[in-house]
């Protein structure tokens, strides 16, 4: 992925973790999980059920989430950037970077901040992660959003294989051809990955800030060791990475989102609502695959429905 600097800048005084049964308190802080440790801000007083973000990758950082701090003023809202990226520490142990160890930290982290009732939302490599925490069957979890969700890699690729071919016949030629040298660090080839990028990833030109502050902490580290060199080519540990079977067995209520234009295919996504029961699924239709920047305003509006739904229910 493309590297740009930019300030990380947070701005808030660091915080105490809440002992259980305390309300949670606003500020940012961090917190000792397997292998370093993790940075996470709280936004909000609200009285609502706190709503946990789980932002994409893997190696991203939370940083293009922050529009979902529009939501703080029902509840308090949880940002954190997962351990190798961002503010969080960057081990240099590659055996880190696997499903299984993520899902143990975000467990680390709800029961460290005292998350005992819990909304949670994930985008992208989020909702892998989100789905993976969800089969270890934690309670407390009142909701569910998994938004531009990539819960099959092979389909993920049959899809990314046909935007591919939507770019010009050069760079379609560009990027097979590295692909097969493994020059995929060349001038070229990212060149060709941003053009596809700015198709099916974000359409805004130009981007936000916070989409460029998510890419100036991004570890390319985490990225290629459990994906690969780009969106459109995965060659990590998550490759075959499939959870479709077992959609089925999540009995919370869960929305699906993704955007019109999203390398997270509408058509994939709403095979995913299909195999899910109860679920819903609704697309956003001037975006891509950051929606949260993209159409803001409706976007936000859509989780704070789902979620007092969610609230609702008995």
């Amino acid at each position: 992925m493309m590297r740009v600097t930019a300030a990380l800048a947070v701005g808030l005084a660091l915080v105490s973790l809440p002992s259980v049964g305390q309300p949670l308190a606003p500020g940012e802080g961090s917190i000792q999980v397997t292998g370093g440790k993790v940075w996470y801000r709280v936004v909000g007083t609200g009285q609502g059920t706190p709503l946990l973000l789980l932002h994409g990758g893997p190696g991203f950082t939370s940083h293009y989430l922050d529009p979902l701090r529009s939501l703080a003023d029902e509840r308090p809202v949880v940002f954190y950037d997962q351990l190798g990226a961002g503010r969080s520490d960057k081990p240099a142990d590659v055996r880190l970077w696997r499903v299984e160890r993520f899902v143990e930290e975000l467990a680390q982290l709800r029961k460290a901040l005292g998350l005992t009732s819990v909304h949670i939302l994930g985008h992208s490599w989020g909702t892998q992660l989100a789905v993976d925490y969800m089969l270890t069957k934690p309670t407390g979890v009142r909701s569910l959003v998994l938004s531009s969700p990539a819960l099959s890699v092979p389909r993920w690729i049959q899809d990314a294989d046909r935007l591919r071919k939507t770019l010009p016949s050069e760079m379609q030629e560009a990027m097979a051809r590295h692909e097969k040298a493994g020059t995929t660090d060349s001038e070229e080839y990212q060149g060709v990955t941003m053009a596809y990028y700015k198709r099916y990833l974000c359409r805004l030109d130009p981007w936000p800030k916070e989409v460029e502050d998510s890419f100036a902490g991004f570890s390319p580290a985490v990225y290629g060791t459990m994906w690969g060199p780009s969106e459109f080519h995965a060659t990590g540990n998550l490759k075959d990475y499939d959870r479709t079977a077992r959609l089925r067995k999540i009995r919370v209520p869960v929305l699906f989102t993704a955007g019109r234009h999203d390398e997270a295919t509408p058509d994939t996504t709403r095979w995913y609502h299909q195999l899910t029961p109860g679920s819903s699924f609704l697309v956003f239709e001037n975006s891509a695959h950051l929606a949260m920047v993209e159409e803001t305003d409706r976007y936000v509006d859509v989780i704070r429905q789902f979620i007092r739904r969610a609230e609702q229910r008995k």
